[in-house]
């Protein structure tokens, strides 16, 4: 039987507003594995999931940060439905 991996999710983890608009940014690695994963979710649910991993969670934090502040809140925001077409980003 496949059970899935505990998920650890990092209280760096957070929202971030901005704009009117809120992104929860959320990091988490598989229980008892050390990279940490990065994604930020919409207000929609639409996700962006880094695909390189971090050494640890403020390095996460630290990266979506930054690139929501280079790329601005709306860079992060999709279709409203929540069904992206890789069009919006």
């Amino acid at each position: 039987m496949n059970e899935d991996p505990e998920v650890e999710m990092s209280k760096q983890s957070q929202t971030i507003s901005s704009g009117g608009k809120k992104l929860s940014v959320e990091i988490y690695r598989i229980k008892g594995t050390s990279d940490w994963s990065l994604e930020i979710v919409d207000e929609n649910g639409n996700s962006t999931v880094w695909d390189d991993l971090f050494a640890s969670d403020k390095d996460a934090i630290t990266e979506a940060k930054k690139a929501i502040l280079e790329e601005t809140t709306e860079a992060f925001i999709g279709p409203a439905d929540g069904k992206g077409n890789d069009k919006w980003k």
